[in-house]
């Protein structure tokens, strides 16, 4: 490789970092002029091409990305989302168990492990727009079950849960959100809310409270907190009597 292709290759790899795109673009085309052999350069090109909205020649990039490095994890992950948002659903199910068959045979990482489960989420989205409500809930488990610790995940499948009339078990995911991340203002809310529909006031009271306390400003919280202390007064569990 010449001299002046190691500068391009370069000066791409730097304006990608500073998501300078427009100058990155440029630089890593040139690369392409001379070889084809960088796995990053296709998949930096494929990121562009897909944070344009061209979804076609971003898929084109990260399907090359991936032949020039079958355990080329990240653009292994980008050409996932880009299936999905294609509507290639297989597809994407099938680089996931390619994923999934490697990261069996040897430690996976945290980070690896959180994309997988977002990946996981933004899947469910696909889904629910698709009117397919149980196979985005059975897509919201797994990521759960990679990552359990992600309190925004157990507080998405808690409300999917609640939407499908399984109250039970969306409480369960509610509280171990919570529990997870005491902090997490959308998990008590959440959760106050449900347990106000169940007519247990003090409870739902409790989690208003925590979360005017994490957030004053919150007008929602203060809303509820007010809801059901005047249920509390008046003796009901009919939040519409209020």
């Amino acid at each position: 490789m010449d001299e002046r292709v190691k500068e391009l290759l370069t000066l791409g790899r730097d304006h990608y970092a500073k998501s300078e795109y427009p100058q990155a673009e440029y630089c890593l085309r040139q690369v392409l002029v001379h070889t084809d052999r960088f796995a990053d350069v296709q998949h930096m090109l494929g990121v562009i091409c897909h944070a344009k909205g061209d979804l076609v020649n971003a898929r084109a990039h990260f399907e090359k990305a991936v032949i020039l490095n079958p355990n080329y994890t990240a653009a292994q992950l980008s050409l996932m989302v880009t299936y999905n948002e294609l509507g290639k659903y297989e597809d994407a199910r099938e680089i996931y168990s390619r994923i999934r068959e490697r990261a069996a045979a040897q430690p996976t990482d945290g980070f690896v492990k959180g994309k997988i489960a977002n990946l996981h989420a933004e899947l469910s989205h696909a889904y629910l727009d698709a009117g397919m409500r149980v196979e985005a809930i059975r897509e919201v488990e797994k990521a759960v079950a990679l990552c359990p610790g992600f309190a925004d995940l157990r507080t998405r499948l808690g409300v999917l849960f609640q939407e499908s009339g399984d109250l039970v078990r969306a409480r369960q995911e509610l509280e171990a959100a919570r529990d997870t991340n005491p902090r997490y203002l959308l998990a008590r809310i959440t959760l106050g809310v449900l347990l106000l529909s169940l007519g247990e006031n003090e409870q739902a009271q409790a989690e208003f409270e925590a979360a005017v306390a994490l957030d004053p400003a919150s007008k929602s919280a203060q809303t509820y907190l007010r809801i059901a202390r005047s249920q509390g007064t008046a003796g009901s569990s009919d939040p519409a009597k209020a």
